[in-house]
């Protein structure tokens, strides 16, 4: 947010002057009224030193549904919404989180809703986050909508978190299986290539291929670090920055054998619980799919989305447009056809959330247990392969020896 310089009476009739934060002018006008003084001059500050440095949220998962858990506690106990952030920002174990939590407590403290202070930190409450106080605010429920929070977040966490263990896991043992095959073919080989020139023997096809993929390992290893980082930073960069790249990256992801099946279940989950507890909260249809566009980790369902959202602007239903799309298997659009139909859309949503959750967990365990077998597999090819090219020269050396 920028800073403003001002210039003004306070209450006393005495001229003060100084800096004021605010998300605009009229914000920070109105943070100075709360504050007793009437700002006669009023100048924004331009240049480095007066704008925010956003050093990312700094709040792990664990810490943001320990906090809603708190709060919602705390508000059931009839401790008001500015008294139980100033106790949640003096007990939580994260500086960053409670710095923010202050800021928080001095707009409520201003007159501001709670929805209104988290809006101005975006970077830990997201318009998800935002929308459902917004709604707790009005029906006067906040407290259960913090409660409801805490355990859409616990259950989105715990899907991602499998999700990533199941990539993680062949990920550590192609890793390890290539810095085997590395250090097979930087130290053990060249030693017995040097062995082969010194006796001049004619080698198999197989120890020659062996021998020169070490030879070509060892004049260019270097650039292999180099060009999986440029690689990574490329693939990145052109994510952000292009929008077909993006779109059609995110295609092929979904495509992959095993892992796109993963990773779509994994998107399916989400997207369906996040629009369920939208709609659970009376946050309006076209609302919810505007936000859930945002919160999607995937292009292709964002894209889906929009189209979603574009029917129902036009009055149609919101099982059409998933039906086109093949992303979304038939049991997803019937279910959701099923809840249009019946008025109970939310319901449905939760439903196809925990059958995908479950599926998500099955579909990792399931992974696990078959890269393991092939990696290692691959690995006892491979290796094999090196100590037989290796190998069979040896005999026919000690064979012409003897």
């Amino acid at each position: 947010m920028p800073y403003y310089h001002y210039k003004g009476r306070n209450k006393k009739g005495r001229i003060v002057s100084g800096r004021q934060k605010g998300s605009d002018e009229k914000e920070a006008k109105e943070r100075l009224q709360a504050k007793g003084i009437t700002a006669k001059e009023f100048t924004e500050l331009e240049g480095f030193l007066y704008r925010d440095i956003s050093l990312g949220s700094g709040v792990s998962a664990k810490e943001f549904v320990l906090f809603l858990r708190q709060f919602s506690t705390l508000l059931q106990a009839g401790i008001s919404v500015v008294e139980s952030t100033n106790i949640l920002a003096q007990q939580l174990s994260g500086k960053q989180f409670r710095r923010i939590l202050s800021e928080m407590e001095n707009e409520l403290r201003t007159g501001r809703s709670f929805s209104h202070a988290a809006s101005q930190h975006p970077s830990i409450f997201s318009p998800l986050f935002i929308n459902m106080m917004k709604a707790g605010e009005a029906g006067g429920n906040l407290d259960d909508m913090l409660d409801k929070m805490a355990s859409y977040y616990e259950k989105r966490y715990e899907t991602r978190r499998k999700v990533m263990n199941a990539l993680i896991y062949p990920a550590v043992i192609g890793t390890v299986a290539a810095a085997v095959v590395l250090f097979l073919l930087l130290y053990i080989v060249p030693t017995f290539a040097e062995m082969y020139n010194s006796f001049e023997a004619d080698l198999p096809l197989i120890t020659v291929f062996v021998l020169r993929t070490g030879e070509l390992v060892q004049s260019i290893w270097w650039l292999l670090p180099a060009a999986a980082a440029a690689v990574f930073f490329s693939w990145n960069a052109l994510r952000k920055r292009n929008r077909t790249f993006l779109y059609y990256s995110d295609y092929a992801l979904l495509k992959i054998p095993v892992f796109g099946t993963l990773l779509q279940k994994a998107e399916i989950a989400r997207m369906t619980r996040t629009l369920g507890s939208l709609f659970q909260s009376s946050v309006p249809i076209i609302q919810s799919v505007a936000i859930v566009e945002g919160t999607t980790g995937n292009a292709v369902i964002t894209a889906t989305l929009k189209e979603v959202r574009g029917a129902l602007e036009r009055g149609e239903s919101m099982a059409g447009p998933l039906e086109k799309m093949w992303v979304f298997p038939p049991m997803v659009t019937q279910m959701t056809a099923v809840g249009e139909k019946s008025g109970s859309l939310d319901a449905m949503l939760d439903r196809i959330a925990d059958y995908y959750e479950a599926e998500v967990d099955a579909a990792a365990d399931q992974i696990k247990s078959l890269v393991e077998p092939i990696m290692i597999l691959i690995l006892a090819v491979v290796v094999g392969i090196i100590v037989a090219s290796i190998a069979i020269p040896m005999f026919d050396i000690f064979g012409q020896v003897q």
